[in-house]
């Protein structure tokens, strides 16, 4: 056989499938098991994609150090990119003024839920500076997951417009939080206030102004392009793969810049902003794989390391949440019940997380150690579990319909 496969020039023998095989052999079974659960068990199809990235994880081909180098870690940036800029692009910034209680709503439950997480890490043993770090990356629901799921399902009314409000603000909340955590423990082992200060304010207005200039450029192909057309969608692909790349190479926020582009651009204007799905196909390939990475990003050693601690903070997380969301959701003019059951919405944890963690990674790698297999272990978690329980918060309130098994759904042009 040998000699067989050198005549006809083989370049191995036996055959040795190469990198673009697995990846494609990922993604086929990724969207198998998206269509599966989502037509027989009438769940979220990123719930199957998780479920193929954590198989992949028991092959050992995982990212159980959470280190997302080169084009995975540009896959994420950018498949998170687009999710938070549709996000973005949804929240009103009058509808804060007009019910400024939300707003006060989303401030407590971020700041509770960041002490309860605090104290328990604290009540475990573990170091403070480990503890504030572990609570602050667990501090923002995954906008990605909870904008992916409420789209798939369309849901609307109340719960859904405050999920991604809420989402949204604690999403800026943890990224400024961290950058000024960090800040403080670096003047604590350098005594350098200056950049300790400077590197939040840096972040934030830095990355301001790149979403100005993205949302500016939006604005421009939306005026001019008809969005539906496939060269517009690769127009706008290309604009924020750009400023991902600006921000990137200018130590920017990921996060902020097209969660922000996407703000402006929806408060720039009275009338809503219609996108294609997840940016067309080339978007909707970058959505699975993203999901793919986030359900790999667990092994068997950091599970047993941090499983415990992880637990312990997301039954706080999900606790404080819990207390704030359904205390204030009379003021803010929902019932009680629909509280609750936005609390129960806003549990997933997963993409934003894993961002702030690799920019922990980069900045402070000794702590990044320490916290790291808490926070795979928490993502891990609820990276099945998440989008099912924002579908079920949204299933309390009525707000979609369910699916009936096995049934196939064909969306109407």
């Amino acid at each position: 056989m040998a000699d067989i496969a050198a005549y006809l020039h083989f370049e191995h023998w036996p055959p040795l499938p190469d990198l673009l095989f697995w990846v494609a052999l990922t993604l086929m079974v990724g969207a198998l098991l998206g269509e599966a659960v989502y037509r027989g068990l009438a769940l979220p199809r990123i719930v199957g994609y998780s479920a193929a990235g954590m198989a992949v994880a028991m092959a050992g081909f995982g990212f159980g150090d959470g280190q997302l180098q080169g084009n995975v870690r540009l896959i994420v940036d950018l498949a998170l990119a687009l999710l938070l800029f549709e996000l973005g692009s949804r929240v009103s910034l009058q509808w804060l003024r007009r019910n400024p209680v939300l707003l006060w709503t989303s401030a407590a439950e971020s700041l509770v839920s960041f002490a309860a997480m605090v104290v328990v890490l604290l009540w475990l043993g573990l170091d403070a500076r480990v503890a504030v770090v572990c609570a602050a990356l667990a501090v923002p629901a995954s906008g990605a997951v909870i904008g992916r799921v409420s789209a798939e399902l369309k849901s609307a009314g109340q719960v859904t417009e405050r999920m991604i409000v809420l989402s949204a603000l604690n999403t800026i909340y943890a990224v400024l939080a961290l950058k000024l955590i960090v800040g403080v423990l670096h003047v604590g082992d350098r005594g350098d206030w200056i950049q300790g200060v400077a590197q939040p304010l840096y972040t934030f207005v830095g990355s301001v102004l790149v979403a100005v200039v993205l949302s500016q450029a939006v604005a421009w192909v939306m005026r001019n392009f008809e969005l539906r057309d496939e060269n517009s969608v690769l127009l706008l692909l290309g604009m924020i793969l750009l400023a991902i790349t600006a921000a990137r190479l200018f130590a920017l926020s990921t996060l902020l810049v097209p969660l922000l582009a996407g703000v402006m651009l929806r408060n720039a204007s009275a009338r809503p902003c219609i996108w294609p799905r997840h940016f067309g196909t080339a978007g909707g390939v970058l959505v699975l794989m993203l999901f793919v990475v986030l359900g790999s990003v667990w092994s068997v050693a950091g599970i047993g390391t941090g499983i415990v601690a992880a637990l312990a903070l997301l039954l706080a997380r999900g606790l404080a949440k819990a207390l704030v969301l359904a205390a204030a959701a009379r003021a803010g003019g929902i019932e009680t019940r629909q509280g609750l059951a936005l609390a129960l919405a806003m549990t997933p944890l997963s993409a934003t997380a894993l961002v702030l963690l690799a920019d922990v990674q980069t900045t402070s790698p000794e702590l990044a150690a320490q916290v790291a297999p808490i926070v795979l272990a928490a993502i891990a978690v609820m990276a099945l579990t998440g989008p099912i329980f924002v579908q079920w918060g949204l299933r309390l309130t009525g707000e979609y319909q369910p699916m009936r098994r096995g049934a196939v759904v064909t969306e109407r042009p």
